[in-house]
C-alpha cells in the first residue's frame, strides 16, 4: 500500500484509472515515468496525470523532469512516487509536483506532522528573499 501526501497532509488516493508506461497507448490518460526519462520525449497531449519515479531519496532527476514538463506546458496532475523524504517536499512542490506518493513503511517513519511542517513551502523561498 501507499500513502498520498499533498499540502493538507496525508490524503486518500482518488486516482483509480491506473498508469501506462512510456510510450503510451492512444487511450492512456496517466503515465508512470522512470527517473531516466527524457522529458522532451514525453507526448503530453491527452494526459491527465503523470507519476514520476524516485528510486532513491538521493536521486533528484525527477525534480528536473517535473520542471521540464511544466515548462513544456503540462498542466495536469504531477505526482512524485517513491523514496522521497519530508525534507524534499518543498523542492517537489517548487519543481511542479502536486503531490507525493510514498510506501506505508516510509510513511510510518516520516509521519504526517513532518510533511505538514513543509506544507508552507511557498513562505520559505530563500531565492525570493534574496531577490528582494
Amino acid at each position: 500500500m501507499t500513502q498520498l501526501i499533498n499540502d493538507t497532509g496525508f490524503v486518500t488516493e482518488d486516482w483509480t484509472r491506473g498508469f501506462c508506461a512510456q510510450p503510451a497507448a492512444n487511450d492512456c490518460v496517466a503515465l508512470h515515468l522512470p527517473s531516466d526519462t527524457q522529458p522532451e520525449d514525453v507526448a503530453l497531449e491527452g494526459l491527465k496525470m503523470i507519476r514520476i519515479d524516485f528510486p532513491s531519496s538521493a536521486d533528484g532527476r525527477g525534480f528536473t523532469i517535473a520542471r521540464a514538463l511544466r515548462l513544456r506546458g503540462y498542466q495536469g496532475r504531477l505526482r512524485a512516487h517513491g523514496r522521497l523524504l519530508a525534507d524534499q517536499y518543498a523542492m517537489a512542490r517548487r519543481s511542479g509536483f502536486d503531490e507525493v506518493e510514498i510506501d506505508d513503511a516510509l510513511a510510518a517513519r516520516q509521519t504526517e506532522p513532518q510533511w505538514l511542517a513543509r506544507a508552507n513551502w511557498q513562505e520559505h523561498n530563500y531565492q525570493s528573499r534574496l531577490r528582494g
